[in-house]
């Protein structure tokens, strides 16, 4: 299996690193080294982590892990895990 980030997740990582950065450079480097270092597991164990409980209608391929205060969601596909969204755990849940 190969993981693939969406845009939005991908611009989103961006975002954190640039903001982390500003106060410590060398927490921002963990914090996004270390998040991207679980995506490529997941490709390994796709189910690692539990379903999504944000995802209406969840047919189990929906999953998210949280780590450093950030949310990944991913969707596991037939070869490809997916990415699609990431946002810190202050903001208000969003459904989906």
């Amino acid at each position: 299996m190969v993981t693939v980030w969406a845009s939005q997740a991908a611009a989103e990582l961006k975002k954190a690193f640039a903001y982390i950065y500003e106060d410590s450079p060398k927490n921002a480097t963990k914090v996004v080294t270390t998040l991207l270092d679980i995506a490529d597991k997941i490709a390994a164990h796709p189910e690692m982590f539990p379903p999504d409980k944000y995802k209406k209608n969840n047919d189990g391929s929906w999953r998210a892990f949280e780590k450093y205060r950030y949310r990944v969601s991913y969707r596991i596909t037939k070869n490809t895990i997916h990415i699609v969204r990431m946002r810190h755990t202050s903001q208000s849940p969003l459904y989906y």
